[in-house]
């Protein structure tokens, strides 16, 4: 009886710190850390969000960015942070996709985060500048491969995933087509907007005020259906390539971050992606809300772990270490 009691009143004690840390959360401002350039997909959810949660916690909710060696910097950062529930990730699948694509990390995906919830997901979108002759997939894939190694497309930074779009794009085209990796999905754009390069796959929200001024020309959605904000352009599969990705918007937390700040934190989450002003903010710019549990979202980055590590092995795909 004793050393029941005794084992109980440890298990207690290990408990209680953080039970009282959830208790007490939040008492000071958090950071949601972006590890991109202000501007892009990524940026823009975690401002949007930001501001919700700031609204529902009583406490400001600091966007910080990070950006820089694919993302890693940021990753690292939050991976390394105090698991209290003050500094936060606001990432997409680069964050699984670096797993395979670097050979040396100073953090482990699985390992190192606690998967809090899924935010929003939407397609990218293969665009072009407006002074590239080309309209279709197949016309784009004809001038290729008539012009090997001199077509050329922008990413936010290897291991985006615009890049292993890029890539999986080229494997299953069999073309040659160049990568130029910049620092952000904001000077990515900015290169195709001015002719630098010729072609990026980027996401809608990010697009979108380009397209309808005419200097960029959507070209194929990679998602599985037509976005309701683009139902013109047709899905990667309507165009005869065989590929499909799904950018997703998800909020991460170091590793031993108390499961009730963690529980707390997904409702909230889900609560700020389906509040009607911001799911219409969504919506508008091809994104949907999502919302879901930290159970749904671990299982789904364990899978897209599993996922980006064929794509990068398949497609030969580096990144520029």
């Amino acid at each position: 009886m004793l050393k029941q009691l005794t084992l109980g009143l440890l298990l207690l004690a290990l408990a209680l710190p953080g039970a009282l840390l959830a208790q007490n959360y939040p008492a000071k401002p958090i950071r949601l850390v972006v590890g991109f350039t202000p501007g892009g997909g990524v940026d823009i959810n975690a401002r949007l969000l930001g501001a919700k949660l700031s609204e529902y916690l009583g406490q400001q909710v600091i966007v910080e960015n990070r950006p820089g060696a694919g993302t890693n910097i940021a990753n690292e950062f939050v991976a390394k942070a105090a698991p209290d529930g003050y500094t936060l990730l606001m990432s997409t699948a680069t964050v699984a996709i670096n797993m395979a694509l670097y050979k040396r990390l100073n953090y482990d995906t699985l390992r190192d985060f606690t998967a809090v919830s899924l935010f929003s997901a939407s397609p990218n979108i293969l665009v072009v500048n407006a002074a590239v002759p080309v309209t279709s997939v197949a016309q784009l894939v004809a001038l290729a491969r008539a012009r090997p190694g001199t077509l050329n497309y922008s990413t936010a930074g290897s291991g985006s995933t615009q890049h292993l779009s890029g890539e999986l794009f080229k494997t299953r085209t069999r073309t040659d087509i160049v990568h130029i990796p910049y620092k952000g999905t904001a000077p990515a754009l900015t290169a195709l907007i001015s002719g630098d390069v010729d072609l990026s796959f980027a996401n809608i929200p990010a697009i979108h005020a380009h397209v309808k001024s005419g200097r960029l020309r959507p070209i194929a959605s990679t998602g599985p259906k037509r976005s309701e904000l683009m139902p013109e352009v047709p899905t990667m599969q309507e165009a005869g390539v065989d590929m499909e990705v799904v950018v997703w918007y998800g909020v991460l937390a170091p590793a031993a971050t108390p499961p009730e700040i963690v529980n707390r934190l997904a409702q909230l989450v889900a609560r700020a992606a389906r509040a009607p002003e911001v799911r219409q903010r969504l919506l508008d710019q091809g994104a949907e809300p999502v919302g879901n549990t930290p159970e749904e979202f671990s299982r789904q980055l364990r899978a897209e772990v599993a996922t980006w590590a064929e794509v990068v092995k398949s497609s030969g795909a580096k990144a520029d270490e």
